[in-house]
């Protein structure tokens, strides 16, 4: 660990901070371009072995960026997408991205640092920054956009410019450092610890806007939302948000111990997967069955259809999403882990006046409101699992396998999980009201 890491660790001041150099170079969860061919004709593709962690050159600060001492990152899908190089090597995003000229060519390199979650301590401001100093502890959120384009100003994730950091764009939060506009920060909930406050802002910000934002499904007090994959990243903080805002949450979940731990954070009803017998989705006569059988249980259980259905799963369920959704309520849809190709038989979207929305990410006002309900005790982590930087490989490949509840964390900077908490009394005292839903693992 290199002087100016250490110092950031031990909490120094923004003096002492400032007194240590920059490193060259840093250590990073990264891929590299030469092995974007490995997976050609493998059913398999591993993501341990494409997933290298090494030392990579220090980019030069933007006017309008910050750099900040990573204590902890989490693992989200598009890691997996990168690590695959499916659906296609992220180099061409980042190739993409450097035409753009200017300090957009940093980015497009033979290698790719990966990571769109993370939490630690800025270390250096670019000279364009107003808002935030050198000792601030931040949360980095992962939309990354030009704040000079017009369509910005309305809604960042409308932006042509908009970016996912450490998908779309190089020098992500798997690292000990990570460059990111000022634009990305939001400040960092004193009470939780390092690792708990990475874990949040990719699936959560994307779950209220998914469910809570104007731009999403606009939920309303006593909405019946149905919930694919409600014990993951996405789904546990979903069923979370419905609760808090007074709806009736159903999840769909594949075991017993996610079934329990989505019992815990508020589900009304939980089903079981194999409950509904999911077939070939590109068979309109076994999605019309499943549709039926998850729309009985979901009327036994709540008497109605549900007003939403929150579906990030992708090809294996929208059917089915879009047959069980009620007269005139909505699907909203984020991500498809299962498959981007989707089937669906129109006649349920059209002829019963459904509304199908498409949403991605959360700009930053969403993900200022996001944070917040953290800051507030109203929403609470969900971190199963918390593996070290040597060990992205390990953690990537267990999203990849779904062998997770919650999410998977990961320790950057942090020499142990648990630190990071700077007001004991109000965690204790938010424990006490809401009680952590999960005993999260350190895994070496």
């Amino acid at each position: 660990m290199d002087a100016l890491a250490a110092a950031a660790v031990r909490g120094a001041g923004a003096d002492e901070l400032l007194g240590h150099p920059v490193p060259e170079r840093y250590r990073a969860a990264h891929t590299r371009v030469e092995d974007t061919d490995m997976f050609q004709g493998v059913e398999d593709k591993d993501v341990r072995k494409s997933i290298r962690v090494g030392d990579v050159p220090m980019p030069e600060l933007a006017p309008d960026e910050v750099l900040v001492a990573l204590m902890a990152s989490s693992i989200n899908y598009n890691t997996v997408w990168s690590s695959t190089f499916d659906p296609v090597p992220t180099f061409a995003f980042l190739k993409h991205f450097g035409r753009e000229g200017g300090w957009a060519t940093r980015h497009d390199q033979p290698f790719h640092v990966l990571g769109s979650d993370a939490s630690g301590v800025i270390v250096r401001t670019g000279v364009g920054v107003r808002r935030w100093q050198v000792g601030d502890r931040v949360v980095v959120t992962p939309v990354h956009v030009d704040d000079q384009e017009p369509a910005v100003q309305n809604d960042g994730m409308i932006g042509t410019s908009q970016r996912a950091w450490g998908y779309e764009t190089n020098y992500g939060g798997l690292a000990h450092y990570a460059v990111v506009r000022a634009s990305q920060l939001v400040p960092k909930p004193a009470h939780l610890t390092w690792e708990e406050a990475a874990s949040t802002p990719v699936c959560a910000a994307t779950a209220y806007r998914m469910l809570i934002s104007e731009r999403g499904a606009r939920m309303k007090l006593g909405d019946v939302v149905l919930v694919w994959g409600a014990a993951g990243g996405l789904g546990a903080f979903g069923v979370q948000l419905v609760k808090q805002a007074g709806g009736v949450a159903v999840g769909v979940v594949g075991s017993g111990e996610k079934a329990d731990l989505v019992r815990k954070l508020g589900c009304d009803v939980v089903i079981d997967r194999s409950e509904i017998g999911i077939g070939d989705p590109g068979d309109p006569g076994a999605v019309l069955k499943a549709g039926k059988r998850i729309g009985s249980i979901i009327r036994k259980e709540t008497g109605e259809d549900p007003h939403i259905v929150f579906d990030h799963v992708g090809r294996a369920t929208f059917g089915i999403s879009m047959f069980v959704a009620r007269r005139g309520g909505s699907v909203v849809t984020c991500g498809s882990s299962t498959g981007y190709q989707h089937q669906y038989d129109n006649r349920y979207l059209w002829m019963k006046l459904k509304r199908l929305i498409g949403s991605h990410g959360a700009n930053l006002q969403e993900q200022w409101e996001s944070n917040r309900l953290f800051d507030l005790g109203q929403v609470l982590p969900v971190l199963s699992e918390v593996y070290s930087l040597d060990g992205v490989g390990e953690a990537a490949r267990v999203v990849q396998t779904n062998g997770h509840v919650g999410k998977i964390g990961v320790l950057c900077l942090a020499p142990e999980a648990g630190l990071g908490v700077s007001d004991q009394d109000k965690r204790d005292r938010l424990a006490a009201v809401r009680p952590p839903v999960l005993e999260t693992k350190v895994r070496t």
